[in-house]
């Protein structure tokens, strides 16, 4: 054991991670008193979070709306207990509690972000994803996008707003922007280029500290209150995506996060004794993959073409099995993933992985298929009308079906399963639907049927993944980090991606709103922690005591 006196740095709470969740936990502390210190691990001039490189959506439900509906509503996504079919609650313990908070909370997010940046705006986008749910036709749900123009266009879409000042910028840039701008006012240091390693505990068992390392500098952190983790998922991690992941975790699924996010605080709090709570769980669907690797996994991209004219998507033998458009439209793209998980249990493969989305001249010329402003992100150029990707081999072309066919049993990936017969049999039957303007099939929407029909043909695989894994730790309403007997680990506090509240459904903009809601209860809860004295320090909890003073939704203002 050694005295923690010996901390290089001290603050009431410390926050491990900053995107919107470790932001808005950082801000509440603040606000309710505390010194408050983050750490992340990038590079200041390289920091590129997920809240970044989202499209900067997030729930803000109109504040007139019914509060009992949006309860309802929430509890549908985050649980499904109040759904009829459902043979059991995703996360019953906890769904009630979850909902009260987030219809305290989530009608003021717009309000909160504007507050720490008044040029901060927002723009409606959509309402409630699954207009079927209890509560949805009274909430006033609302998602909205995240601007400093007061609009939200083609440079959001396109990534332009990345680089330029700030009352130029859209999307998640604008969102990153006003959120560091309430940092920054706030005088909350952020400690970048420090990746957290371990938590430190006391002789009683509480979190009272963080090990971490800057380059080959090993750093004590000392927490006067609480830690509060916030860091993300485990995309980027090869034994946990093995660990966790269904289907050939390595090879066979493609993010487009940040490769940032590499489960670190799912391993540290592991070590002392976490619970795990829907590990599996990501928001995703079939996505586009290229070669080019981080951390030894492939790099994955926004394919943003799917769902549209000239293009269909079959299975590695060349069958259309589902509507195109689900691939891509809030809030089945979320979800979509599961589609492709099919195993067969016959042959002991699965067909789906990769798919293949198999398209003409027409969408060639169109514009790129993938979103470029998510690739720049990650270093990929693709070119806006597709052709760098077409020389780079990450397009597949063929004059004809039949060449295009043989193109894809030669990639490594489809191992020699595509039917030229099948292949061709779906493109023609597909042609004959665009022209009845009708899709019996899958009931594909007519606005966005359009035939693959004009030479050449052009091909790329598609794997599941997405933004970002969901699951991870187990965590109560209050975020408190949990044991395997549901019992709080003193001064440990969890949000964000990295336990994710969307433990049964999803729709658009959810991971900044939790973020906002949910860093807020976090950030206040551990800023009300009583502040402890220097103690000795040991590494393992296996009993830890039961924890104080949570906040209750009634405590919780606007």
């Amino acid at each position: 054991m050694h005295m923690i006196e010996t901390a290089d740095y001290e603050a009431d709470v410390v926050v491990i991670g900053f995107g919107s969740a470790g932001g808005c936990a950082a801000i509440e502390a603040c606000d309710f008193g505390a010194e408050v210190l983050i750490l992340e691990k990038q590079p200041e001039g390289t920091h590129c979070s997920n809240t970044r490189m989202s499209g900067g959506g997030f729930r803000s439900p109109d504040p007139g709306g019914d509060f009992e509906s949006l309860k309802s509503y929430a509890k549908a996504m985050f649980s499904g207990d109040n759904l009829p079919h459902k043979l059991e609650g995703d996360q019953s313990e906890f769904a009630d509690e979850l909902a009260e908070l987030w219809a305290r909370y989530a009608p003021h997010n717009a309000a909160f972000m504007r507050g720490l940046d008044p040029g901060f705006q927002t723009v409606v986008s959509a309402g409630a994803a699954f207009p079927e749910f209890p509560g949805a036709e009274r909430s006033g749900y609302a998602c909205v996008r995240s601007t400093y123009t007061g609009k939200y266009d083609e440079d959001a879409l396109t990534g332009r707003s990345k680089d330029t000042a700030k009352h130029g910028k859209q999307s998640g840039e604008a969102f990153h922007a006003c959120m560091l701008t309430g940092i920054q006012s706030r005088n909350v240091p952020i400690h970048y280029g420090v990746a957290a390693r371990d938590l430190i505990l006391d002789e009683s068992g509480a979190v009272i500290g963080v090990q971490a390392e800057r380059g080959a500098r090993r750093v004590i952190y000392r927490a006067r209150r609480a830690v509060i983790i916030a860091c993300g998922g485990y995309e980027y991690n090869v034994r946990m995506r093995k660990a966790f992941l269904d289907g050939p975790a390595v090879e066979g699924w493609a993010f487009y996060g940040s490769p940032a996010n590499t489960g670190d605080g799912i391993r540290m709090a592991l070590r002392i004794g976490a619970a795990l709570s829907r590990v599996g769980s990501i928001a995703g669907r079939v996505i586009c993959a290229v070669p080019e690797r981080r951390l030894g996994l492939r790099i994955g991209l926004n394919t943003s073409g799917v769902g549209k004219p000239n293009e269909i998507v079959v299975d590695n033998h060349g069958r259309r099995y589902a509507s195109e458009r689900r691939i891509t439209k809030d809030p089945s793209r979320y979800i979509f993933y599961k589609e492709a998980l099919q195993f067969d249990t016959v042959t002991l493969t699965y067909p789906r992985i990769p798919s293949w989305m198999i398209f003409d001249s027409v969408m060639m010329r169109r514009g790129p298929i993938v979103s470029v402003a998510a690739a720049a992100y990650n270093g990929i150029d693709w070119g806006a009308d597709n052709m760098n990707a077409l020389r780079n081999g990450w397009i597949l072309k063929g004059d004809t079906l039949e060449e295009l066919a043989r193109r894809i049993r030669g990639h490594s990936d489809n191992k020699g399963a595509m039917d030229t017969a099948a292949l061709e049999r779906s493109v023609e039957t597909w042609n004959r639907y665009c022209a009845a303007g009708h899709d019996p099939d899958f009931e594909r929407e007519p606005g966005t049927m359009g035939p693959v029909a004009e030479p050449p043909f052009y091909a790329i695989p598609l794997y599941p993944g997405g933004p970002n894994t969901k699951g991870g730790l187990r965590a109560d309403a209050q975020r408190r980090v949990l044991d395997w007997e549901d019992r709080p680990i003193p001064r440990l506090y969890a949000v964000g991606e990295i336990c994710s509240v969307f433990q049964f459904v999803y729709q658009g903009g959810g991971n900044l709103a939790e973020g906002i809601v949910y860093g807020r209860v976090a950030g206040r809860n551990a800023a009300e922690e009583r502040p402890l004295s220097a103690r000795k320090v040991r590494e393992y909890s296996p009993q830890p005591p039961l924890h104080q003073g949570p906040v209750h939704s009634s405590d919780i203002g606007s």
